[in-house]
């Protein structure tokens, strides 16, 4: 399963983010609960490529779809996501069209993109292919979530969804607040505008949306809002409160 298979279809998709937790049987726990998707970020963890690499291949291994977030959209960075095996990339801060369509041209290869040559490698699942089939399945299961995290993105956001190639829009919520001069205050008409404003893009071009929430209700609230993608915390936050509740519930009994 890809992520590009996933957001074929507008049904609920639930995901999980990693970004402290890279160990040899995080896909295969994963997979028990249902999980569809993962999110990898690079941009807020310390993990490094071959990091990645390792974790890319314990998750699709289970059969799990794979976005990452890689530290910045400068051309390297995109590449190198890819040619490890990620299968959608979601770069920080997507502020225009042209900031977009460079990521798209990055993540695929000519005549489509730009994306420099390299077959047969994780990406590939080291299946050897000729170099036409090899393009076509790269082009066909690499997907681009436009992450719209400041006030030039929402500016721009309608033009960011217009492209071909974006196959995702996705709200940094935190970021958004912050670049809109309302930190943390999601009840504000201003963000709760932003939003609709993402949303309302989003349905005029078929594009999925999406956001990583903290709690199972506001994952309720975001899907009848219309979001499809939701990805529900991350790894750590989800071992310490697991962990806070435990121990909570045997002081006090």
């Amino acid at each position: 399963m890809n992520f590009g298979d996933l957001t074929a279809s507008k049904e609920l998709k639930l995901g999980t983010c990693i970004g402290e937790f890279a160990t040899p049987g995080i896909g295969a726990l994963l997979k028990t609960t249902g999980v569809q998707f993962v999110f990898v970020d690079m941009e807020h963890s310390a993990f490094s490529f071959e990091t990645v690499k390792a974790l890319l291949r314990s998750l699709h291994d289970v059969g799990l779809a794979t976005l990452v977030r890689p530290p910045s959209h400068a051309y390297h960075h995109i590449a190198r996501a890819c040619d490890v095996g990620a299968q959608g990339v979601v770069p920080p801060m997507m502020g225009t069209a042209e900031q977009a369509q460079a990521v798209i041209d990055a993540i695929n290869y000519p005549p489509k993109g730009k994306r420099g040559a390299a077959f047969g490698i994780a990406h590939d699942d080291y299946v050897p292919r000729t170099v036409v089939d090899a393009i076509e399945n790269a082009n066909a299961r690499t997907s681009f979530v436009a992450l719209i995290e400041t006030a030039e993105g929402i500016e721009n956001v309608e033009a960011i969804a217009a492209l071909d190639g974006c196959d995702c829009l996705w709200i940094g919520h935190f970021d958004l607040s912050n670049s809109l001069g309302i930190p943390g205050e999601f009840d504000n008409p201003e963000y709760t505008a932003a939003v609709d404003r993402v949303l309302a893009a989003g349905k005029a071009h078929g594009k999925s949306v999406g956001q990583l929430v903290p709690t199972v209700e506001e994952a309720r609230l975001r899907a009848a809002e219309g979001y499809d993608v939701i990805c529900y915390s991350g790894d750590v936050w989800i071992f310490r409160q697991a962990m806070q509740a435990g121990m909570d519930a045997i002081r006090n009994g």
